[in-house]
């Protein structure tokens, strides 16, 4: 698919009052503001349908997955997310002390909530696997060894890929387990998100679940994660020696600085081995996407360490316009590369915003829908034009229509498009004027 925005600019005021100062006439003509206009063009050729994508779900199920979304939030003039221990100590709702996401959300509640409607919409479309980590801790009183374990063999993995199945029908009941078992890991309690974020290894792990020739169908990781990539014993770096390189991820931070605690290379963040992890799978073709949820990949060391994951996964944020890349966000134009490379997320709202964002970008393209994006977008829907090999297609239930997020065609033309292949492709160029 092709685009290209062409930006026009037409100055009404005055055109024609050289002409009448001709006839020895005077006009007094009020004074007219430019109009600018863009025309957008996306150019496409239909052919065969992909295969559906293999897509493992990795996702982080840390302790700090059970921190309340809005730790101060107010209800009825009560804060919701505090309560008082057996001291009369005021405290907020964690991993110890459990939220009631009733009324105080945790990012744990609002990734469920998310991923509910994001697995129905692209069940069918996608194969899709589910992954935790860290590696399910079930001992009461578990070493720094067993919270930092990275995912592996056994009960890391809910959900295997089901290389088996390609059918609609079989894809949504398969994705619809998935989504019951995520659903049944509890906030609070023996099962709970629980230990540190050991992403290098994890990362590593689900790469060798991904077997299907990339060539043959497109091999993906969803990594999913509330926080800093730590729990590497063999990281390069140490709170000893390396104090600033090291960046400590744990509190107190002390914990990294004395050789025989069990955080000292553990604890320190675990930056190159994650990018390095990212960059080995996409040798083998294997893509990563990456989404931030909370407020520990949103400001700090977070945005850095994500970025340079979301660049090396192949999957970083595209744009034609700041209008792309959300509030607080701009454009490379020249790149077409939003400043944040990853998808981020503070909410279940914005977290179902990045998986419907993700969505489009993974599925098979459908024949009968062409995408525009918020930028490419007509400033009516009479200003858009559809040439189909070609030839004016005017709009219509038997043919097209604009949606929101782009041109749906319908009837006889969406079954010209489906019924094309590699050796009788349709060309599709749809043409949108947009004022700015």
């Amino acid at each position: 698919m092709r685009a290209k925005s062409t930006p026009l600019s037409a100055l009404l005021a005055g055109i024609v009052g050289g002409a009448m100062l001709a006839g020895c006439q005077t006009y007094d003509f009020e004074p007219v503001d430019p109009l600018a206009i863009a025309q957008t063009t996306i150019e496409t050729v239909i052919a065969a349908r992909g295969s559906k994508p293999d897509v493992m779900l990795l996702v982080d199920t840390s302790g700090s997955m059970t921190k309340p979304v809005e730790p101060e939030k107010i209800v009825n003039g009560v804060k919701v997310c505090h309560g008082q221990d057996a001291r009369g100590q005021d405290y907020i709702c964690d991993e110890d002390l459990p939220c009631d996401t009733s009324v105080c959300p945790t990012r744990w509640s609002e990734l469920q909530a998310a991923m509910a409607p994001f697995l129905a919409e692209s069940g069918k479309l996608v194969r899709f696997g589910l992954t935790t980590y860290p590696a399910p801790i079930t001992s009461a009183t578990p070493t720094v060894a067993q919270l930092c374990a990275a995912a592996s063999a056994g009960e890391s993995v809910r959900v295997q890929i089901p290389t088996t199945l390609d059918a609609d029908a079989d894809l949504l009941a398969h994705a619809n387990n998935l989504n019951t078992i995520l659903q049944a890991i509890p906030n609070g309690g023996a099962n709970r998100p629980r230990g540190g974020t050991p992403t290098s290894g994890s990362l590593a792990f689900t790469g060798s679940l991904l077997t299907t020739d990339p060539k043959e169908r497109p091999q993906i990781i969803i990594l999913l994660t509330d926080g800093l990539p730590n729990c590497n014993a063999d990281n390069e770096y140490n709170g000893g020696k390396n104090p600033q390189e090291c960046a400590c991820t744990v509190v107190p931070t002390t914990h990294c600085l004395v050789e025989d605690s069990a955080y000292y290379q553990r604890g320190c963040l675990d930056k190159n081995a994650s990018v390095a992890a990212v960059q080995s799978l996409k040798a083998r073709e294997i893509s990563t996407i990456v989404i931030g949820f909370g407020a520990e990949t949103s400001a700090g060391a977070g945005p850095q360490v994500l970025n340079e994951m979301a660049r090396a996964g192949g999957f970083a944020r595209e744009c034609r316009a700041d209008l792309d890349c959300g509030a607080g966000d701009t454009c490379d134009v020249s790149a077409k590369r939003c400043g944040r490379a990853f998808y981020q997320a503070g909410n279940q709202v914005e977290l179902a915003a990045a998986l419907k964002a993700i969505s489009e970008k993974i599925k098979r393209e459908e024949p009968c829908y062409i995408p525009l994006d918020p930028s490419q977008m007509p400033s009516d829907p009479s200003l858009i034009v559809v040439y189909i090999n070609g030839e004016r297609t005017l709009g219509g239930p038997d043919s097209w229509s604009v949606v929101d997020t782009g041109v749906r065609f319908t009837g006889s033309t969406c079954a010209r498009l489906e019924a094309s292949r590699p050796e009788a492709p349709v060309s599709v160029e749809v043409r949108a004027i947009r004022e700015l």
